[in-house]
């Protein structure tokens, strides 16, 4: 039975691993002001960022699917881990070795399944790599040196050789530790007569990352005339590799592709190699499937969907690179960046054309795309009769709805244009109208035409308040942040989870009935029961742990997530700020005993006891008082 981790190592761990640098591996950040990041989030398909990393205070949050959490938490999510399996994989980055209770640490058992795979993958590759220097792999070199890769290439994309025999691999991984079981679940071996045996062998081999620049699989190129097997090999789908959800070279590339907000598509392994080594060092390609869904959202939350961003797919020219091209424009409305086509010249693919022509023209090739929609437009008319006024009414009918989806107004214009001319139609301004009407029709259904620069689909109705919502308690109805007092305390709230010096100790006299929006009652319950905002005066983050580890349930920590990294609705966060709201909690506090007293005292009539009218008719005294010093001297008052 696996051992439970020290509290204090887990503590270690998460202080030593940034968040920002975690999450950064995943998607591009940007500033969002208040000393916080903000990207498209990885947990739910949106349009504009609602995704905000706070690296002061180690926590994230998304305000519109409403997950949030520290750094094991989103690996946990993202990458489907266990507690213990994400705080080992930390850890390692780290550097920090853990101490485990209830019976110590045994690294082969106690290690978890997906950490155990990587770990395997990491050490295949590096034996792949050692091999290509033997004897056997004079043909995956010479593979390599006539496609223009040389020694320091392949080094570079960790280029590997797996030997022709049948279980060299598998030994050598049982060696290392592994079970049989391991090795048949990683997809390194398959099963033989007799056992496991290696499933790649005699092939050139690469490995294939994931964004963090894991090895999570391999693509293994057929070299041998015996090899009876398909001429691409890859790894089969795997606890940890899923060929829709993996981007070859996407962990050489991220960083220029969000530099850059430039992404170029390309077919194959050597192709990637090709660009990166003549300068296209945002080129990637899919492993054995095509471009889809799930690699467009990889790409969009590195390209930050915004208005100058473009995805370039390069295609061979003949019939097959052609539906390519096709298809990948029917995913085109799924991205906000632009999507372009650069057709290689002669049939070749990018490996050959660097190969032929050299580095220049691998450029060259980036730099002559054409919009995808373009030469989608292109391909659809040469299917109709131009030659008839039924064969262009007709290509009319199925292009006009393309140019309708462009994004940007004024190149669907200048397009609806272009497709007057390409159908000969020689009323412009009768396609133009055409397609102005298509463009209208879609937006009031809501419909994929006539995206703003927003990003698709994007909803532009007016925001009552600028915070988003927070998680519905259960004990209460949904939040009303039109409502003044709830906007109040939100703000209070955050103040005591960001900036507890600055309300302390005044706030930690605040009663829980202070707080009229039960979701926010339960946080101040929470604070009070993880020591008071005093506490969290010198030790902030370690304060937030502590809050968001009393909470009561799911519902309660993620609102304390969320406030935690919600930026605070203030240009200048300090005393005078705080002390506004600290007055403003407590003031409707006071004026709705004011009112409940002065109820009480009206139902008591006159004829009431003596000494019960004088004692609520003094709290009632008393409390208007009070109130009318804190409108007076405001925080002093407290």
């Amino acid at each position: 039975m696996a051992g439970r981790i020290n509290d204090d190592d887990v503590k270690a761990v998460r202080d030593a691993v940034p968040i920002d640098a975690v999450v950064s591996e995943y998607l591009q950040l940007r500033n969002a002001g208040g000393g916080n990041l903000k990207g498209l989030c990885p947990f739910h398909d949106e349009k504009s960022p609602s995704f905000q990393v706070s690296p002061s205070k180690g926590l994230f949050h998304c305000f519109g699917c409403q997950e949030g959490g520290d750094t094991i938490a989103f690996v946990m999510k993202i990458d489907h881990l266990s507690f213990s399996e994400t705080v080992e994989r930390l850890a390692a980055q780290a550097g920090i070795t853990l101490r485990y209770e209830e019976g110590g640490y045994n690294p082969t058992h106690q290690r978890g399944e997906r950490i155990r795979l990587v770990e395997a993958h990491k050490i295949a590759a590096q034996f792949y790599v050692e091999q290509l220097d033997g004897a056997e792999a004079e043909t995956g070199r010479t593979f390599l040196a006539e496609r223009g890769f040389d020694q320091a290439a392949a080094q570079h994309f960790g280029v590997g050789y797996s030997p022709a025999g049948w279980d060299h691999l598998t030994r050598y991984l049982r060696g290392k530790g592994f079970s049989d079981k391991e090795l048949l679940l990683s997809g390194l071996s398959q099963e033989g007569r007799r056992g496991p045996i290696d499933r790649f062998r005699g092939r050139l081999m690469w490995p294939i990352r994931d964004i963090t620049g894991e090895v999570v699989g391999f693509g293994a190129r057929k070299l041998r005339e015996d090899d009876n097997g398909p001429k691409y090999l890859n790894t089969p789908e795997t606890a940890i590799y899923k060929k829709s959800q993996v981007l070859y070279g996407i962990d050489l590339a991220k960083k220029e592709i969000a530099r850059t907000s430039r992404a170029v598509v390309v077919e194959g392994y050597t192709d990637v190699m090709a660009c990166h080594l003549a300068g296209v060092t945002t080129a990637i390609a899919t492993c054995g499937t095509a471009f889809g869904g799930d690699h467009i959202k990889i790409l969009r939350r590195l390209l930050m969907d915004n208005a100058t961003a473009e995805v370039i797919f390069t295609f061979d020219g003949d019939a097959a690179g052609q539906k390519a091209a096709l298809r990948a424009f029917e995913d085109d409305q799924k991205f906000a960046a632009e999507t372009s086509i650069a057709i290689t010249p002669g049939g070749m693919d990018p490996c050959d054309l660097r190969l032929a022509q050299g580095d220049d023209s691998v450029l060259k090739l980036v730099e002559s795309r054409t919009p995808l929609f373009e030469f989608a437009i292109r391909q659809m008319v040469t299917r109709h009769n131009l030659e008839t006024p039924a064969g262009r009414a007709a290509a009319l009918d199925e292009a006009a709805p393309v140019v309708a989806a462009i994004k940007n107004i004024a190149i669907q214009h200048e397009s609806a244009v272009q497709l007057a001319g390409i159908l000969g139609i020689l009323d412009t301004q009768f396609v133009v109208k055409r397609v102005a009407q298509l463009a209208r029709w879609a937006r009031e259904r809501g419909g994929a035409g006539g995206r703003g620069p927003g990003g698709p689909g994007q909803d532009r109705r007016p925001r009552a308040y600028e915070a988003p919502a927070a998680p519905q308690a259960p004990s209460g109805p949904a939040l009303n942040l039109r409502s003044p007092a709830h906007r109040t305390e939100r703000e209070l709230l955050k103040l005591a989870l960001q900036h507890p010096g600055l309300v302390s100790p005044a706030f930690d006299a605040y009663g829980i009935d202070e707080f009229t929006a039960p979701p926010y009652a339960a946080v101040r319950r929470t604070i009070m029961e993880a020591g008071g905002a005093e506490a969290g005066a010198e030790d902030t983050p370690g304060y937030l742990a502590r809050v968001r580890d009393t909470a009561p349930d799911d519902s309660v920590r993620a609102l304390v997530t969320e406030l935690a990294v919600e930026a605070v609705h203030a240009r200048t966060v300090d005393e005078v700020y705080a002390g506004e709201q600290l007055v403003q909690v407590r003031l409707r506090a006071v004026d709705r005993r004011v009112a409940d007293v002065q109820g009480t005292l009206a139902r008591l009539g006159t004829g009431a006891d003596p000494e019960r009218y004088t004692a609520v008719a003094n709290e009632l005294w008393v409390l208007q008082q009070y109130g009318r010093a804190l409108r007076n001297q405001g925080a002093a008052a407290l």
